[in-house]
């Protein structure tokens, strides 16, 4: 277990450290898995990785390294070890009893108990911060997505209607239309029906006309008949 939290220590997330580091969240976390794979011990809330400084300092060591970021691992593994090994040391009497038995190691131990106690309500305070920024991000992405799927509700309203009554002005134009060209073609049909009818009176006119000229003709035909006859005597 850790014993190297300074007093009131802050604890950084993964993407504190990146945007300090200049550096993705997926970069952090692959450092991370890289010293932990060769031992390197984090602070830990569940699955998630709690930084502190000297963690910091490790990530960019290793980012920053001319070898190969395994041995530069194990470097800070070892350094971390070492420095680990220091704190219990100062911490942490060799045994329990006697540390209850001498006053300045009781004290010492309970002033590492301190430390400690002050990294974890550091930490905390931290996660809770997180938390509540977490839960903010997540109150302003539901609103946005409400406004949004309200936006495009009423816009598919809004086209729905236009439509809706653009099809009825255009059935009312083709009904329209259309009434007016059974209208014209009434108009044309009776048209026809009166040039019929007057041609057909004219027909009429013409031969009773001619008729009537042929009587005519018939009559003096026999009028000069008789007028010969006469001479004829």
């Amino acid at each position: 277990m850790r014993h190297d939290i300074q007093p009131n220590e802050r604890a950084f997330s993964t993407k504190e450290v990146a945007e300090e580091m200049g550096i993705a969240t997926a970069t952090v976390r692959r450092y991370g898995q890289i010293l932990e794979q060769n031992g390197f011990e984090f602070f830990k809330d569940g699955p998630r990785r709690i930084f502190v400084r000297s963690d910091i300092d490790a990530l960019i060591e290793l980012r920053d390294t001319e070898h190969s970021q395994e041995e530069t691992a194990k470097k800070l593994v070892e350094q971390q070890q070492t420095r680990l090994k220091q704190a219990t040391e100062v911490a942490i009497p060799d045994t329990y009893d006697g540390a209850l038995q001498d006053p300045s190691q009781l004290s010492e131990f309970f002033h590492a108990l301190t430390k400690e106690l002050a990294a974890t309500r550091e930490m905390n305070a931290q996660l809770s911060q997180d938390m509540d920024e977490l839960k903010t991000k997540v109150a302003r992405l539901q609103q946005d997505h409400h406004v949004i799927s309200s936006g495009v509700g009423n816009f598919a309203q809004k086209t729905s209607t236009n439509i809706e009554k653009l099809a009825e002005q255009h059935k009312a134009q083709y009904e329209s239309l259309l009434e007016q060209e059974k209208e014209k073609s009434a108009a044309l049909k009776e048209e026809l029906e009166r040039m019929r009818e007057d041609q057909k009176k004219g027909w009429q006119a013409q031969n009773e006309f001619n008729q009537q000229l042929e009587v005519s003709i018939s009559k003096s035909k026999g009028t000069l008949g008789k007028f010969l006859d006469l001479f004829r005597k």
